[in-house]
């Protein structure tokens, strides 16, 4: 098992579907060895981490619950991650004057 991927199942709130296909992601770059997919592999690739991520959630949906939570909290919900990755930008301020709708 690759220790980069985050056990999903038993999150609180449950796992989003961004956080499936990255863990999907995850998985795909390490059995491949592609990290960046470019021309010919990129296609293959993206549609291996669609079908990964569809079969996840539909095990994670189809698993009895856990008792306890995760140790570890999934990269995506760790805001030092979110703030690299650009997911947590605030919107900016329409400039003074600006026309507010």
């Amino acid at each position: 098992m690759c220790r980069n991927i985050t056990e999903l199942r038993g999150l609180n709130p449950p796992a989003t579907d961004e956080e499936v296909e990255a863990a999907a992601a995850q998985f795909i770059r390490k059995v491949t060895g592609i990290a960046r997919p470019t021309g010919a592999t990129a296609e293959a690739v993206q549609e291996a981490v669609r079908e990964v991520a569809e079969i996840t959630s539909r095990l994670l949906a189809g698993l009895p619950a856990r008792r306890q939570e995760p140790k570890a909290l999934p990269p995506l919900r760790r805001p030092e991650v979110r703030r690299r990755l650009g997911l947590d930008q605030p919107h900016a301020e329409p400039p003074a004057g600006a026309a507010r709708h």
